[in-house]
């Protein structure tokens, strides 16, 4: 992920072993206490959306009291459908937002966002996570970057130096490659021969 740079190395490989600061220890059982204030408004790109169905229906609405065809019928209806889908989404999202911004603060990370202050952030993925799951593809893409930035991947985690209390570091458990004080692979299956002299058989002969 850009910005973060590479995970750091196990600690029987790093050069200089106090080049690395010391991982952050999380609690397993998470942030106690209730999540911080939502602060983000309202999502107003489906507010706006809202907005602007209803003004386009009344305009409709208005020409077909003059002239009313089935062409402005069919269009009102579309918009009356569309009305009240953003509707819904709004209550929905509402709902699932609060939802997720309980449930996010109550993880190990949130005790590393509360000392950063990162509740705005934390606010953003919760709502692109909504709308994510919604269906909004590009919501889900947002979510997923955000989900790196606060640590809610192993890998995201590693290069935070972030470590749940009780789990092994993954780091240190990487495996190393040992150097084999006998011969192996070509050398051992060619260690026997030698150079056959002008006039010998490879037998020796």
């Amino acid at each position: 992920m850009a910005g973060l740079g590479p995970p750091p190395k196990p600690a029987g490989r790093r050069a200089r072993r106090n080049a690395v600061p010391a991982a952050a220890v999380l609690p397993a059982a998470g942030r106690e206490g209730t999540a911080p204030r939502w602060p983000l408004a309202p999502n107003l790109k489906l507010s706006s959306g809202l907005r602007a169905a209803k003004d386009r229906r009344d305009r409709l609405e208005a020409r077909y009291d003059e002239e009313p065809t089935p062409g402005l019928e069919r269009q009102i209806a579309v918009l009356e459908e569309r009305i009240a889908l953003l509707e819904d989404q709004i209550k929905a999202s509402g709902r699932a937002e609060k939802a997720v911004w309980r449930d996010l603060w109550s993880t190990p990370q949130a005790i590393e966002w509360e000392r950063l202050g990162w509740t705005r952030t934390v606010a953003q993925f919760a709502r692109w996570q909504v709308l994510g799951e919604l269906g909004d593809m590009d919501a889900a893409k947002e979510a997923r970057q955000i989900a790196d930035r606060l640590g809610l991947t192993p890998l995201a985690m590693l290069r935070l130096r972030w470590q749940v209390d009780g789990e092994r570091d993954p780091a240190a458990e990487a495996p190393t490659r040992r150097r084999s004080a006998s011969p192996s692979g070509a050398r051992t299956r060619y260690a026997k021969l030698r150079v056959v002299q002008p006039g010998e058989t490879a037998a020796g002969a």
